[in-house]
């Protein structure tokens, strides 16, 4: 991942632990883990003040509840992002809509014309309906695969942009 150097340090641990590629493996739900971890990579000095990497963090290990919390703290749009996601992965997709329409002025969603997080919205929720989403060829390993590239770039743009 391209961090700076105190935030690559700093979550090293956790990244060791449970790399991106075994991270979020579920589209849905909540089943907390490393947990532990996340709050020791909180407490490095590196992460003072920075809500927006901890959303993201505890999207990481599946605390959705906490994610949720930081994210609607968060009065921007890398909060509406953050929060567009969460409500994703919990399964409330209109709410996930809104908050990523919120987020639609996001550096991130701005400087990526061909990403469009409504259609991974869609493509998620279609997933979870097989007659949809085999219509769709749409396959799960594909769009949990989505799911990892979209934490890494919002989590990788929150580091680098500060």
């Amino acid at each position: 991942m391209n961090l700076p150097e105190p935030i690559a340090q700093a979550c090293a641990p956790l990244f060791e632990a449970l790399p991106l590629d075994q991270a979020m493996e579920r589209l849905r739900g909540s089943a907390p883990m490393h947990t532990d971890l996340v709050e020791r990579v909180l407490a490095h000095p590196s992460m003072t003040g920075r809500a927006d990497l901890a959303a993201g963090l505890w999207l990481y290990v599946d605390d959705l509840d906490r994610s949720h919390t930081i994210s609607q703290s968060l009065e921007d749009e890398t909060g509406a992002y953050w929060h567009g996601i969460m409500h994703r992965r919990e399964g409330d997709y209109s709410n996930s809509h809104y908050w990523m329409r919120r987020a639609a002025r996001h550096p991130l969603i701005a400087a990526n014309a061909h990403y469009d997080p409504g259609q991974l919205i869609d493509d998620v929720e279609r997933g979870f309906k097989p007659e949809l989403g085999a219509a769709r060829g749409l396959r799960l390993v594909d769009l949990i695969a989505r799911q990892q590239q979209e934490w890494q770039n919002l989590f990788e743009w929150c580091a680098n942009h500060r």
